[in-house]
């Protein structure tokens, strides 16, 4: 058999060919199994019960770390600096080179998580047919044409056609359904499923990838999130090169006009180069969204990839599944229709007459839970004897005695329960209209009965079970609305169902059938974006479906947040932009998301969108202030070049000025913003504007000092001690920006963090040591010229924060002030 044909058998819900048939087409033998040679042929033609992974070798991950604008910048540096000579600093830049790679291959490393949790599940033991006669084999050994024997507690470790016995299943790890599945000859098993009750044999149709849960594991590895953070590198990294890009050309351009040698250029491309590698900004971002998740941590979420607790910032839409995610996945009594003589306690008392506590199905334990709640009991009834639910019978029944009485109580389907009672039964208008409104809201509705030991039974009335949705789930969907986010509810349950969980959380009734959007997704994703976005959820959905509708939001736009709790979520959380696996998800689902929630239901969602949005306005400060710095450190070494002729900066005064200014501001990682009250935007320009004109004017302000030391203190131009007074100048004033820029309003509104006041105040102590006694290629200088420097930084900051109040209120995209 093919794998086109191993994919036609194993469809769910799809049983179009009989055991018989089955069995021919796979050339299997129901009486003996297979024969262990034939089963191992299958096995080399078919390959082992589990999904292959697709991953690239692991040098070629790692090489790829040096590729890239970011990357090429540091490697051009290094090979400058060993042009020119300059050892020491070529060591340091490579050595910037290599851990700035080894940190971002870790990162990806552990991307791979889900699909090695996918592969485990399948590591189990099945009782198979072959040769005859009934012996257990590892399930990856398992072959198409295999007989397998299903009990009680079994994982089905792959998808199966039954031919003898019935069995009730669980799918809602694979379909999302609450409710247990009952499955009879000629039925398909899903690999997946747990079997909850029965004993059966069957036919293995597919394996290994080809198998429903398979399929979703090959959704999962190919399944590629947008990662926001690092679309934010690529485009500051970007920005900044253009910048030295402009400036070292209008150098160069100097250079050839006064006929200066390149070699003697050089030297001045490599410092202009140094002051545009943002050599921190990696570890600005990581430590940033590690004390993000730290934070988190504590409000019942946990992180497993760290670029989401900055990516959360930027969600506007979230997908989410109903069972396990919105409800409890437990079936709950929620409403009842009483006959005529009858009360709702009476109703739960017979309902609790009628369970079997010990098989724990869903619908029994409904009524168990339900009495319990309402404290009532047996009343010292005894149970003489009990017949469990069949599909063949559509009830159960118990014969109970309650004192000197004996009588049968009955549960089932409402039509079943109807016949058994006859032509006395309650009015058929009654019983229709009671049985539609439950259906309405998407209810699962039970009638239940009561007989003396002779006679037709007595209809009691009609009892509604549905999976309730979580106590905190309205509210938490209420307070992300709030924060700009929306909601779309997606779930295998039917339509009816759909409706009413989502009217009921306050996500919305517009909720449509996946049918209609279904081939609208593998053809034209952005068309089918455009109808999803309009929608308030959908219902009916497959695993491929989830996946294909978070890539469709993606395409037009969106940053989407998955959230959910089963196999069939997997292919969507990884995907998704923010994967977000709820307290009681499996594990395959925790392995795709890249957020966990420890605590019951959605809590913590809207803790992550608020510490994500203060994460990214941390993000958004570092950029504004290193673009502007880097303008100014590249303009004025040009500038200063072109007007004198002379080297002000020279590469180990940039190098420490790009070390000591980059990496005090990681502190920023600690700096209190506040959250912005809608989702932020992977918006660059803005930031690029406001940096940009601060830059300019610190360029300015820079020449003007300059001016006033060369002609008023009489230092010359060519004098060694320029090269200190420039590094100061470029070092105060970029202090000063970064207590500028900081905040929205005026910069004496707020109080930095006591990490980040501490971190500058040890800087600034530290260069005023050097600068006052010097070091090789750093002369020292005297007291009251430092002061001077330092003086008038504060002094032009002041007038820099009236440019930038104004600049922010003209850009609304601008990062919100501290508390």
């Amino acid at each position: 058999m093919t794998v086109k044909e191993q994919a036609t058998v194993s469809q769910v819900g799809a049983d179009t060919a009989l055991p018989d048939e089955t069995a021919h087409r796979l050339g299997a033998d129901m009486n003996k199994g297979l024969t262990t040679a034939e089963a191992q042929h299958r096995l080399t033609q078919y390959g082992y019960n589990e999904v292959a992974e697709h991953k690239p070798h692991v040098l070629r991950l790692f090489a790829k770390k040096f590729w890239g604008i970011s990357a090429w910048m540091l490697e051009l540096m290094t090979f400058l600096s060993w042009y020119l000579g300059k050892y020491s600093d070529m060591f340091v830049i490579a050595a910037l080179l290599v851990v700035n790679a080894v940190l971002g291959f870790w990162e990806e490393r552990q991307a791979q998580t889900a699909v090695d949790e996918l592969k485990q599940q399948l590591q189990i033991q099945a009782k198979v047919l072959r040769d005859g006669a009934w012996g257990t084999v590892p399930a990856r050994e398992l072959v198409p044409g295999d007989i397998l024997r299903l009990r009680t507690g079994d994982f089905v470790p792959a998808d199966t056609q039954l031919f003898d016995g019935e069995l009730n299943v669980d799918q809602s790890a694979l379909t999302g359904e609450s409710s247990d599945v009952t499955k009879a000859v000629g039925q398909s098993v899903s690999s997946g499923s747990t079997v909850r009750r029965g004993e059966a044999s069957g036919i293995v149709a597919a394996t290994g990838p080809h198998t429903y849960f398979g399929r979703t594991v090959e959704l999962v590895q190919i399944a590629h999130p947008n990662l926001q953070i690092e679309e934010i590198i690529a485009r500051v990294v970007k920005g900044l090169f253009t910048i030295v890009l402009i400036l070292s050309l209008a150098g160069i351009a100097a250079a050839v006009y006064r006929r200066i040698p390149f070699a003697e250029v050089l030297p001045l491309i490599l410092v202009v180069l140094l002051s545009a590698v943002p050599v921190a900004l990696p570890v600005m971002m990581t430590v940033s969204t590690a004390l993000g998740a730290r934070s988190l941590s504590r409000e019942g979420v946990l992180v497993t990839r760290l670029t989401s607790s900055e990516s959360a910032s930027m969600v506007d839409v979230f997908c989410v599944d109903k069972t396990g995610t919105i409800t409890q996945n437990r079936l709950s009594v929620v409403a009842f229709a009483p006959a005529d003589g009858f009360e709702e306690a009476t109703l739960l008392k017979y309902g609790l007459m009628a369970s079997q506590p010990a098989d724990k199905d869903p619908i029994d334990m409904a009524f168990i839970n339900a009495s319990s709640a309402r404290g009532i009991d047996m009343a010292g009834a005894g149970i003489l004897h009990f017949i469990p639910f069949s599909p063949e019978t559509r009830r159960t029944e118990a014969m109970v005695r309650d004192g000197e009485k004996e009588y049968r109580v009955i549960k089932g389907a409402v039509s079943t329960v109807v016949e058994m009672c006859g032509p006395d039964c309650a009015p058929a208008d009654w019983i229709r209209t009671a049985n539609d409104n439950f259906a309405a809201q998407g209810y699962k509705t039970l009638a239940l009965a009561v007989a003396e030991t002779s006679g037709p039974p007595r209809l009691a009335g009609l009892v509604a079970l549905a999976d309730r949705p979580r106590p905190d789930s309205a509210r938490m969907i209420a307070e992300a609305r709030a924060l700009g986010i929306g909601w779309k509810m997606l779930t295998g349950d039917a339509l009816p169902t759909a409706v009413s969980i989502a009217a009921s959380v306050g996500i919305g009734g517009n909720v449509i059938l996946a049918k209609d959007v279904r081939e609208l997704l593998h053809e034209n994703l952005e068309k089918a974006g455009r109808l999803i976005e309009k929608c308030d959820g959908i219902a009916e959905v497959f695993p491929e479906d989830k996946y294909l509708i978070v890539r469709s939001l993606q395409s037009i736009g969106h940053v989407v947040a998955m959230t959910g709790d089963g196999v069939n979520d997997a292919p969507a959380l990884r995907q998704a932009d923010v994967g977000i696996a709820v307290s009681t998800a499996t594990d395959v689902a925790k392995g795709a998301a890249s957020v966990v929630l420890t605590k019951e239901g959605l809590t913590g969602i809207v803790s992550l969108v608020k510490i994500s949005r203060m994460v990214h306005r941390r993000i958004d400060i570092w950029v504004i202030n290193k673009i502007s710095r880097t303008l100014l450190k590249a303009a004025f070494v040009i500038g200063t070049f072109l007007v004198t002729g002379n080297f002000f900066v020279s590469a180990f005064a940039m190098l420490l000025l790009v070390f000591m200014t980059d990496f005090v501001k990681i502190s920023l990682a600690t700096d209190n913003v506040r959250w912005n009250p809608v989702p932020d935007r992977l918006e660059v320009a803005p930031l690029v504007k406001i940096g940009a004109v601060m830059g300019v004017l610190m360029v300015v302000e820079s020449a003007g000092l300059l001016y006033g030391i060369i002609r008023y203190w009489n230092v010359p131009a060519n004098a060694a001690v320029m090269v200190t007074v420039s590094f100061d100048l470029l070092f105060f004033l970029a202090i000063c920006s970064l207590f500028v820029v900081r905040e929205q309003g005026r910069l004496w509104e707020s109080k930095p963090s006591r990490q980040l006041a501490s971190a500058i105040g040890a800087d600034i102590l530290l260069v005023t040591a050097l600068s006052l006694h010097g070091l090789p290629g750093l002369p020292g200088i005297s007291f009251s010229l430092l002061a001077t420097i330092v003086g008038y930084c504060i002094l032009v900051s002041l007038g820099n924060d009236w440019v930038k109040v104004v600049l922010f209120q003209r850009d609304s995209s601008g990062p919100h002030g501290v508390k």
